[in-house]
């Protein structure tokens, strides 16, 4: 098995005001069932309140944060680029840009880092291999989201 190319570290740092990674019209972002606990409570409501009001759910079931209807961008990015929930957000956001399918070859990482500004910025950190692989799982985990509430114990056994 190939040893991942990101293993030693790759440089990154969120840039003010960027939004780039939220930018995206009619993008997913699939919710774990922890999202969905850390973000009711947040907006201080019962899970199913706010899966019926924030998030919906597609013809296969999974669960996925709402978008505008204007703009088909997030419900959460406002107009000075930046998430109304940043603290709390959804672990597949908070994972970016460490996602696999960003990962898995040379041009689509190629791809990640012309859309994102915070790879190999001037005031980036070096994020460990370790840690990038611990964001890959928490991506994957959000990928499979949940298709009701609460949970099946199951669930992750898909």
């Amino acid at each position: 098995m190939r040893r991942a190319w990101w293993r030693k570290g790759v440089a990154f740092q969120c840039q003010p005001n960027c939004g780039q990674c939220c930018d995206e019209p009619n993008g997913r972002v699939y919710l774990a069932p922890k999202d969905a606990e850390r973000l009711a409570r947040h907006a201080g409501c019962s899970v199913e309140e706010w899966l019926e009001r924030d998030a919906h759910q597609l013809p296969d079931g999974r669960y996925v944060l709402n978008s505008r209807k204007s703009d088909g961008r997030c419900i959460h990015f406002n107009e000075r680029r930046q998430c109304d929930i940043y603290t709390v957000r959804p672990q597949q956001c908070a994972a970016f840009p460490w996602w696999g399918e960003n990962l898995a070859t040379s041009r689509s990482w190629e791809d990640t880092r012309e859309a994102c500004p915070g790879i190999d910025a001037e005031n980036a950190l070096v994020i460990d291999g370790h840690t990038i692989r611990l964001h890959v799982m928490a991506d994957r985990t959000s990928t499979k989201s949940f298709d009701a509430w609460p949970p099946s114990p199951n669930l992750w056994k898909r």
